[in-house]
């Protein structure tokens, strides 16, 4: 067939095929309108028949010529194609296995690894073996979890999963019990022989295990205690974690499981690799030597003359403090915290667009300093319940930076008897328009003397400064962010600058909503307009370039 002939075969061929498989499909779902069966059906027959019609005399001479030769001659260069094309093919693979690239299309990003891990792995500096003991069955999606591990860790981390029924010496040699290989086990060792065994398959159970394989553990956080500060120990108020019927007790938390405790923020500084402790100051002639970190969470009682005097020596000699002081708290930190150019205002941030549903006084905050090195990789927001303004004095606090701020529409109500009084609080007079500062960290100035200098002569003291303690409580750290910035103000404290970072993502289901007239133009669209377009185009370039040659 030639001309016109061959161009309406081709097309009749596509509506007919498109018209039999759309036939089919509705017989096993019905969304197919049967105008485009019908209409592709005969549409088809039509244009055959009419490119028959056209070329009886065409396909007559056809059968009588050499055509047979000619289709052995196209067969021959098909081949040759599909072969060069395979090559092609191949050789993109072994590219692709030399110069790997993952992505992750999901909507939480669930399926990469966070940065609190890549920024792990990439600072290995010595050999880590991952050996995870599984059943066959039991591996792949273990395997998908470790294999981001392996692929983000390079030349230092080797990943070996392990039949247990093929390696008994090994399993012996190991330890490893029937118990311990019903559900799998995952290994982490290092070539000095430190290893540690979990049966947790998380990327935050993982990552903390590696951690403290590979990180430091001599570094002390201390919690100061006597002031009604949020406790970290369990007190007569805590109870176990409940436990399901028929299942043994489990063991009471070493850390306060209330609601209005430090429990969960303690028990998380003990997964970044710190040793945690609760400081009684008041028994002390001087903060300990070894402490990090010093945490006031809290306080609503004053302390002794000597205790502000030990922490003030602290910081002089280059300590960290921690401080985090709710609305009008009775504490006497206040003039120390202004020695150092950091002012607490007497009043509460509202804000009755951007907080928590029904609680303007749980601002949500996501205005954070890029530049500094606790909040420059937080980009999602973190909620205060009850936070305070937290300003600077240009003056005394010129190395400090305001770390959070509030939204655009929230002030800071500071006429607090007569809201009070009243129930309800509007911005006036005196109150400060947001955004407002609510969190603050620099290294303060130390005074000498008459004069006021710059600790530079001396190792650094740092400070940070939250105008509210809640945040970080049992009941609000693992809401939205706030336990990243809580971590990532201790670790910049601590000195441990390379452990800030945004922890793992919570795994959650990507989902996109739509109506039913949208899912059903997503089928039409997917199933039978596109892909008959693509033919239509197919045969119409098939028939552009024959009739060129000819």
């Amino acid at each position: 067939m030639t001309g016109l002939a061959a161009l309406f075969a081709g097309l009749g061929m596509v509506a007919l095929a498109f018209g039999v498989l759309t036939a089919l499909l509705a017989v096993l779902q019905p969304f197919s309108d049967p105008i485009w069966i019908v209409g592709n059906l005969v549409v088809g027959v039509v244009l055959l028949a009419a490119a028959a019609f056209m070329s009886l005399d065409t396909l007559r001479e056809r059968v009588q010529s050499g055509a047979t030769r000619r289709a052995g001659r196209y067969g021959s260069s098909a081949i040759l194609t599909a072969v060069f094309g395979v090559l092609i093919l191949a050789l993109f693979a072994f590219l692709s296995v030399r110069h790997a690239h993952r992505f992750d299309l999901s909507e939480a990003g669930v399926h990469t690894l966070s940065q609190q891990t890549k920024d792990l792995l990439a600072g290995l500096d010595r050999d880590v073996q991952i050996t995870a003991f599984f059943e066959a069955s039991q591996a792949p999606p273990v395997r998908d979890l470790l294999d981001r591990y392996a692929f983000e860790g390079k030349d230092r981390v080797e990943l070996a999963f392990v039949e247990p029924n093929d390696a008994p010496g090994m399993v012996e040699e190991l330890g490893l019990t029937t118990e311990d290989l019903a559900a799998g086990v995952v290994r982490i060792s290092l070539a000095s022989g430190e290893a540690t065994t979990l049966k947790e398959f998380t990327e935050p159970a993982l990552t903390n295990a590696l951690q403290k394989l590979v990180k430091s553990k001599d570094k002390k956080i201390y919690f100061l205690e006597g002031h009604n500060e949020r406790a970290i120990k369990p007190g007569p108020n805590d109870q176990p974690e409940p436990i399901p019927p028929g299942q043994p007790p489990a063991p009471m938390s070493p850390w306060a499981t209330g609601p209005d405790s430090f429990g969960r923020a303690a028990d998380a500084l003990v997964n970044e690799t710190y040793h945690v402790e609760s400081l009684l100051l008041a028994s002390l002639a001087d903060v300990p030597e070894d402490a990090a970190t010093v945490v006031i969470a809290g306080p609503t009682r004053p302390l002794l003359d000597g205790e502000i005097a030990a922490l003030t020596r602290y910081v002089e000699r280059g300590g960290a403090l921690f401080v985090a002081i709710d609305p009008r708290a009775q504490t006497n930190l206040y003039a120390l915290l202004q020695s150092y150019g950091v002012s607490l205002g007497d009043d509460v941030v509202v804000d009755r667009r951007l907080a928590v549903i029904g609680q303007a006084t749980t601002p949500i905050a996501q205005e954070y300093d890029a530049s500094h090195e606790i909040t420059k990789l937080l980009q999602d927001p973190t909620a205060f319940p009850m936070v305070r303004s937290v300003e600077l004095d240009p003056a005394l606090a010129a190395s400090f930076s305001v770390l959070v701020k509030t939204g655009e529409d929230s002030w800071a109500e500071r006429d607090l008897d007569a809201w009070r009084e009243t129930g309800r609080a509007e911005y006036g007079e005196g109150d400060l328009l947001g955004p407002v500062p609510i969190a603050v960290a620099g290294t303060p100035r130390v005074a000498s003397g008459d004069a006021v200098v710059a600790n530079a002569v001396q190792t650094p003291g740092r400070l940070v400064v939250f105008g509210d303690s809640d945040f970080a409580t049992n009941e609000f750290l693992d809401a939205l962010h706030n336990r990243d910035l809580f971590l990532n103000s201790i670790n910049w404290l601590a000195g441990e600058v390379e452990s800030i970072s945004v922890r793992p993502n919570v795994s959650r289901a990507s989902s996109f909503e739509m109506s039913q007239d949208q899912f059903r133009f997503l089928q039409y669209l997917s199933l039978l307009v596109v892909p008959e377009a693509i033919a239509v185009m197919g045969v119409l370039v098939w028939w552009s370039r024959r009739t060129r040659k000819a």
